[in-house]
């Protein structure tokens, strides 16, 4: 009786072992940032360790992240990324006679608090009241602005000294038009929740091909850098588009030193900078175009104030959206959804 005792302890061990054998690198090991930390400042070192929870034979670690190894020091990495936001640190080594691969799941943060800036008013101009802007860019002198709602979204040539418009036509009335961009000669005009786009001839307004968004569920703001399109959909995230297949080729993800942040809506590109509405708020960001770190951030708080509101006026809805750089006045210019105005202003750093 004790011998079938003891030989049945015997198996249920070597069963145990061979489970634990056979169990996926991920229940065995475990990547450990110092102080339990999954948030990152970028430039930032952090102890790092292999948590070996079966205290299993394991050989050299290296450590990557985007592909890059990372020099480890005293047990210590320095977290070094082209682009903030979610990453995966990845862990390789040996064990078992073969090469295997943890990873850990980390946000990088930008090593730098925003700034902060504030505007001067240099000229106002009358805009139409009917415009839910959207899209807003400066192109040969003129402005073209594209606006939204349902039953009611246009895209636009317009003068900005007089408001007049020059010429117009209306989308879709299925649609929510939403941010555009000019590239080539071409107007490239997003729809909001429709996952569809439209690609226009600049002079005639000729409808010449639509696009279908990728992962990028909705359209909100388009830039370029004559490159490149940069769209924004309502995340933390901003996309890059091929402007002759409008193919998401990657994205950004935007981040100031202390957490992710979304509702980037409007864009304007401007030497390497990408200005974005805060959707909802006075405010627009200043955005590093390369890494996606959050600048500085413009204060355009009372703005507001200063339009007139009439009967297509809708306190909840008539927000801060549009934002057009004119390089040759060297100046943004800058209205919202049923403003009846449209500000030329200069954006000055605020001293502390």
């Amino acid at each position: 009786m004790k011998t079938m005792k003891y030989s049945c302890i015997l198996f249920l061990f070597f069963l145990m072992k061979s489970c634990g054998e056979n169990l996926p690198p991920s229940q065995l090991f475990e990547i450990q940032l110092q102080n339990k930390k999954s948030s990152i400042k970028n430039g930032e070192t952090i102890g790092i360790t292999i948590l070996n929870k079966k205290q299993k034979e394991m050989g050299t670690v290296t450590y990557t992240l985007d592909g890059e190894t990372l020099p480890i020091s005293n047990n210590k990495i320095t977290i070094n990324t082209k682009g903030l936001g979610r990453k995966s640190l990845k862990a390789n080594f040996s064990y078992n006679d073969a090469i295997i691969e943890i990873s850990k799941d980390i946000i990088v943060l930008s090593n730098k608090a925003p700034e902060v800036y504030t505007y001067s008013i240099v000229n106002t101009y009358p805009h139409d009241t009917k415009a839910y802007t959207q899209g807003l860019e400066f192109n040969e002198g003129f402005l073209y602005e594209s606006t939204g709602k349902v039953g009611a979204s246009t895209l636009r040539k317009v003068d900005f000294e007089t408001g007049e418009i020059l010429q117009k036509i209306d989308l879709d009335p299925k649609v929510f038009g939403e941010g555009l961009t000019i590239l080539d000669d071409k107007i490239f005009l997003l729809t909001w929740q429709s996952g569809v786009g439209y690609v226009y001839d600049k002079d005639s307004f000729e409808q010449t091909s639509t696009f279908n968004y990728g992962e990028s569920k909705q359209g909100w703001g388009l830039a370029n850098d004559g490159q490149k399109l940069f769209k924004s959909d309502g995340t933390e995230k901003i996309w890059f588009l091929d402007p002759t297949t409008l193919a998401e080729e990657g994205h950004l993800e935007i981040a100031t030193n202390t957490s992710l942040f979304n509702r980037a809506n409007e864009l304007e590109f401007v030497d390497g900078k990408l200005y974005a509405n805060v959707y909802g708020k006075e405010s627009m960001m200043i955005l590093d175009a390369n890494s996606g770190a959050i600048e500085g951030v413009i204060n355009f708080g009372g703005l507001k104030d200063k339009v007139k509101k009439d009967g297509n006026w809708d306190d909840a809805n008539s927000v801060l959206n549009g934002v057009a750089y004119h390089p040759e006045r060297d100046t943004f210019f800058v209205t919202g959804k049923n403003w009846d105005t449209l500000f030329e202003v200069n954006i000055i750093k605020k001293m502390p």
